[in-house]
């Protein structure tokens, strides 16, 4: 299988290379090393059952262009599998490759308009021969997921260090941030598409390959190929943030808490292998607990453990907040930087709404009081800050009038921001798997914060849903100087292309200040990037929404009822202001 790397085309130029980059990408040889064990993984069973998901909302017109064939699943749901799962046999190291470079010329501006031509590949193509085990549905299934997930522990490769290319100017400091890994340990290719998968819940795969499904999360090939793909690409990064959700979305009742640690800890390790050299800021996901969505407020088995895996990133102190909260502060100091900054690691799944076990409490965990507190000190000592959590605050792009936490929280959360915006210089989320920008206003609507959600490595979707996303992972660069934001590359993986060569090929999908003609990613230029998007028939917002669903499918557009959530979204996070704006679009429509 192999591994492919390229700055990917310039929109309306399917497969052409662009130009050396400004933070100076060049070809390079890839030597993997050997195997490194990690630790054992046990199980218990994942079996079929209905995908938790956000209900779908009707948002106005979300329709497909004409001449576009649905490549989606069929929409039958077929009966649960009475046996257990089979396994792939352990994939070995994956051979030395030479990674095609750029050569010449300058960055191309990406284009508003996206190509719409799209081609639907073939059926998936022949895969590794499965070691196939049957097993009895009671008692077989744990010992058959046990067998994956130590396959899947086998074929960890420790890449060896290649040679540092160019670096960006000494005045740009770059970080990569990766989340939603949902790892899928029992994901495997067979003829009985109802098996492929347990997060399928017994529904056909559409469409299976070596690096995943749509309706199914995500390969252990699949996470490998996404690191791969960044450790290859040498870039010189101060550091990564990693919002969240290992596990993969099956019924609470097929998990354990000792599946949900092991998952993370194999995640984990993997990270640390991929990248030893580069320190890591973790953060919480709803799925990183069992059961799912339900963290507590005081110290657990899961925070303790996860704390143990995460002691090589994180100082003692924040080792210790975290253990009684699932929530942390660190400084980083950064090469080049005159002053620190402050990661805030929050736990915002303590106000999601599923979370049953914080209804009805003013300050879960004392996390608000806490956060307030460590800003007010980094306000009395300059410092700058990064937010970084899981469940982001504001109002869910894809559904009307509805927040990912209790209003009460997000409330609580947009008044401390907004108290804090001259402190905080960046907040970083999740969870929603899409790609989506926010930029918070004050209450006289002046511009005072970025906030950026990265779309999710695993592709998975829900049978019903018309859209999902292609793999993905972030690069962003700031100032060294005052750590404002400068810029984003959102890289991707065509998975139809991928499973159809049988080779992961990870494309640039866009860089945010050319994609949106704006000068940075400050407030102030995210906010015009918003009117931008805002204009009636604007090409950019089409853009904007392919790039929302990660190039998933560009004859699916978003207009009337849809476009006004997400430019309500984007724009207004507290609860007056987005009701307002939404009252506003449904008056001009």
């Amino acid at each position: 299988m192999g591994q492919k790397s390229e700055l990917g085309p310039a929109r309306g130029q399917a497969g052409s290379a662009l130009g050396p980059s400004p933070r100076g990408w060049r070809p390079l040889k890839v030597t993997t090393g050997p195997r490194t064990p990690c630790a054992a993984l046990s199980a218990t069973a994942l079996t079929a059952a209905r995908l938790r998901s956000p209900p779908p909302a009707a948002l106005g017109r979300r329709n497909r262009r004409p001449g576009g064939p649905w490549p989606g699943p069929p929409r039958g749901l077929c009966p649960a599998a009475g046996g257990g799962f089979s396994f792939p046999a352990a994939q070995a190291g994956q051979p030395r490759q030479e990674l095609p470079g750029s050569s010449g010329g300058k960055v191309s501006p990406l284009s508003s308009a996206a190509g719409r031509s799209r081609e639907r590949p073939s059926a998936a193509r022949s895969a590794p021969a499965a070691a196939a085990t049957t097993m009895e549905a009671r008692g077989g299934r744990a010992a058959c997921l046990a067998l994956g997930l130590m396959l899947l522990c086998s074929s960890l490769d420790a890449a060896t260090a290649a040679p540092a290319g160019p670096q960006p100017p000494s005045a740009v400091g770059q970080f990569w941030q990766v989340s939603d890994l949902h790892l899928d340990p029992t994901y495997h290719i067979t003829s009985d598409r109802t098996k492929v998968c347990s997060s399928s819940k017994g529904v056909n795969a559409s469409d299976p390959g070596p690096f995943g499904d749509f309706l199914c999360d995500s390969p252990y090939q699949l996470i490998l190929s996404a690191f791969t793909f960044m450790k290859d690409s040498e870039q010189q990064v101060s550091f990564m943030i990693w919002t969240g959700d290992s596990p993969p979305h099956v019924p609470v009742k097929e998990l354990s808490t000792k599946l949900v640690i092991n998952i993370i800890g194999n995640m984990s390790s993997t990270i640390r292998n991929f990248f030893p050299d580069v320190q890591v800021f973790p953060a919480l996901g709803n799925h990183d607990y069992w059961p799912q969505d339900q963290l507590p407020v005081t110290t657990s088995e899961v925070y303790n453990a996860v704390a143990d895996f995460w002691k090589p990133w994180l100082s003692d102190e924040a080792i210790s907040t975290f253990r009684k909260g699932g929530f942390y502060t660190q400084l980083f100091e950064a090469s080049g930087s005159f002053q620190p900054l402050r990661i805030i690691s929050l736990n915002t799944n303590l106000y999601y709404s599923p979370n049953r076990v914080t209804v009805n409490i003013t300050d879960p965990a004392n996390q608000l009081a806490w956060l307030e507190g460590i800003l007010e000190a980094s306000s009395q000592k300059k410092e700058k800050v990064y937010i970084i959590g899981h469940v982001p605050v504001g109002y869910l792009p894809y559904a009307r009038n509805t927040t990912a936490l209790r209003k009460y929280y997000n409330e609580r959360l947009i008044k401390i921001f907004r108290k804090y915006s001259g402190v905080i210089a960046g907040q970083f989320f999740g969870h929603t798997h899409r790609d989506s920008v926010m930029v918070l206003l004050d209450e006289e609507e002046r511009p005072v914060n970025s906030l950026f959600v990265a779309p999710a490595v695993t592709p998975v979707k829900n049978v019903w849903q018309m859209e999902s996303n292609n793999p993905g992972v972030r690069l962003y660069q700031y100032d060294l100087l005052n750590y404002s934001l400068l810029d984003l590359w959102q890289f991707y993986l065509d998975l139809r292309d991928a499973n159809k060569k049988n080779e992961s090929n990870w494309k640039l999908e866009y860089i945010l200040t050319k994609a949106y003609g704006i000068e940075d990613l400050k407030p102030e230029s995210l906010y015009e990037m918003a009117k931008q998007l805002s204009v009636p028939h604007s090409r950019l917002f089409e853009q904007y929404y392919s790039n929302f669903i990660v190039s998933y499918d560009k004859t699916i557009v978003c207009e009337g009822g849809c476009k006004s959530c997400h430019i309500c979204a984007i724009k207004y996070l507290d609860y007056s202001s987005y009701t307002d704006c939404i009252k506003r679009e449904a008056l001009w429509r």
